[in-house]
């Protein structure tokens, strides 16, 4: 009895510490944190991706310190003269992440061609066949054929069922990213081609289709890089396997050749000398 009051005693003890810890230590910490202030550069004016950054563009503010981005910019001197990786709008804080040091190129997505992929544009010849005026780069879009040959066939073709878009653009020639800025009132223009992503074996395919049918694109993912990464990557895996059939065939085509020539070649050739001999 004496042992069960003894532990009672020493767990109320514990009880009575911690509750002193939590109220004299811990909470006023937790106060002060909600309370704090810091000083935090915040945008005043629409900033688009690509802009310079001007000192009329920002203003300081004081804001709770508390459950802040650590990347959130503090200093003026961090953010003027720096360019905009993304578009900002009124009210927006800066994070480290959209800023950049150097400008956006014009087209900087033709910047990224390594060699082994082509960039190619064909034609939306109608609003339909361009999504209704939807597409947008980072598209992965399934590509039809229409109105093919004499025979007027449509085709969906495997070489072209997972194909990005990196570019829509107008008649004018600007993309449809920039368009996005047109000013209240203005009509936009649609887009009337779509630059794509593709292998040297597609670019082939798509600029005779392009002479001879009429491209239709359907719209199969709009999202994460990561995700559209693994349409590309299918693709990329169909086309290694139909074009390794038909180097299969077109080696074997050259083996039969090949094998023609040297029996051609075994023939023997009888002298003309030996054949009247024989008659005689």
């Amino acid at each position: 009895m004496k042992k069960l009051m003894k532990n009672r005693i020493v767990i109320g003890l514990v009880c009575i510490i911690l509750s002193l810890v939590i109220c004299f230590g811990l909470t006023p910490m937790f106060n002060n944190a909600l309370k704090s202030k810091v000083q935090l550069v915040r945008v005043n004016t629409e900033i688009h991706k690509g802009d310079q950054i001007t000192e009329k563009m920002l203003t300081m503010v004081e804001t709770g310190g508390y459950n802040l981005p650590g990347n959130v910019v503090c200093r003026l001197e961090d953010v003027v003269g720096r360019y905009a990786n993304a578009d900002l709008y009124k009210g927006d804080y800066i994070l480290e992440s959209k800023l950049s040091d150097t400008p956006m190129l014009k087209n900087a997505y033709l910047s990224k061609l390594n060699g082994e992929n082509l960039a190619i544009s064909v034609s939306i010849k109608s609003f339909a066949a361009g999504l209704s005026g939807k597409l947008e780069a980072g598209d992965i879009v399934t590509l039809i054929a229409s109105d093919v040959g004499e025979r007027r066939e449509t085709l969906v073709l495997p070489e072209l069922k997972y194909v990005e878009i990196i570019a829509a653009t107008a008649s004018s020639g600007a993309d449809h990213d920039v368009q996005a800025d047109v000013k209240d009132g203005d009509e936009q223009e649609l887009a009337s081609t779509i630059t794509v992503l593709a292998t040297p074996e597609q670019a082939r395919l798509l600029a005779e289709l392009e002479q001879t049918g009429k491209l239709h694109a359907a719209l199969v993912f709009r999202g994460d890089s990561t995700q559209a990464g693994r349409f590309l990557e299918e693709q990329q895996r169909v086309l290694e396997e139909l074009y390794a059939e038909e180097n299969a065939e077109e080696d074997a085509e050259s083996g039969k050749e090949a094998e023609i020539g040297d029996e051609a070649e075994e023939e023997p050739i009888v002298d003309d000398g030996e054949v009247n001999a024989g008659g005689r």
